[in-house]
């Protein structure tokens, strides 16, 4: 996923559209009735932290969208390091449609950058074991496209972007699966990819037991659920030559890197896009003379 896909897509224009929509309604009362149509002013869109930039041409997107006729600079790119005081953009033009545009665009960079910033943490903790960090669905309503662009700037890497695009056979399909046909994972892996051929097919196990019936199938990718390092050690030398390994379950910056030293490929981590800080940006107006 990169930059000019997002900027070219369809659902991110109509999610700006949405967005600015939400805001103004038919007009900003309180511009409008102190500010003359015909004031201009210059803008710096400030850090206001240490951050890891995700969302910056968004917002500049944002600023264009309500008035072409503004001037937006960017001054920091996207995954570029940024500290507290930082200027990251300048806007130029009509005072009213800064104001107007000032609080949608904000909110965009401030959580997709919050997602770059903890991704950036994350990636930084396992680097040395040559482990990927990976998000998940757990994501806001509309905003995955976004925010999964925002993971690959802190460094991350996408695991799907929703049922479409990757077999995963969790543990609600994997009883269904037992109940209908009693048979054992080996053989949902196997009907997956019978019907999927050209897709990963990965599983989910939660045990020694389930991990090494499931490797009779040979899956492209194992999901080692909520399993202490001793565990994932153990599943790790079960899987060697065989298949990858996602480790996933109650990952935090904190513990991490105990994950990592297991040996396992990948680790998703939920809380990257459902739970993390927004970034604190400000708008500092000042009108010209």
């Amino acid at each position: 996923m990169n930059l000019a896909d997002i900027m070219l897509s369809k659902d991110v224009q109509e999610l700006i559209a949405r967005a600015l929509k939400e805001d103004i309604g038919e007009a900003d009362v309180t511009s409008e009735a102190i500010i003359a149509k015909t004031d201009t002013a210059r803008a710096y869109l400030l850090s206001r932290g240490e951050y890891m930039l995700s969302g910056v041409p968004v917002a500049a997107k944002v600023f264009g969208a309500v008035d072409p006729s503004l001037t937006v600079a960017i001054l920091k790119p996207e995954a570029a390091l940024v500290t507290n005081g930082d200027c990251v953009m300048t806007i130029d033009g009509s005072a009213r449609s800064i104001l107007a545009a000032e609080r949608t665009a904000l909110n965009f960079m401030q959580r997709m950058t919050g997602i770059a910033t903890l991704t950036h943490q994350l990636v930084k903790k396992v680097k040395k074991y040559g482990v990927t960090i990976l998000d998940t669905r757990k994501t806001t309503p509309t905003l995955r496209i976004l925010e999964k662009y925002a993971v690959n700037c802190g460094g991350g890497e996408n695991h799907r972007m929703g049922l479409f695009d990757r077999v995963l056979i969790k543990d609600n399909h994997i009883s269904f699966w037992k109940q209908k046909t009693d048979s054992s994972p080996a053989g949902a892996v196997i009907a997956a990819r019978e019907k999927y051929p050209n897709l990963q097919i990965e599983i989910e196990v939660e045990s020694v037991e389930d991990l090494q019936e499931a490797l009779k199938a040979s899956p492209d990718w194992v999901l080692l659920d909520n399993m202490t390092p001793t565990r994932l050690r153990e599943c790790v030398k079960l899987c060697k030559g065989i298949c990858k390994i996602e480790a996933s379950g109650g990952i935090t910056l904190d513990n991490v890197e105990v994950v990592a030293e297991t040996g396992v490929d990948a680790i998703s981590v939920g809380y990257v896009t459902h739970s993390a800080p927004a970034a604190d940006f400000s708008l500092e107006f000042v009108r010209e003379t």
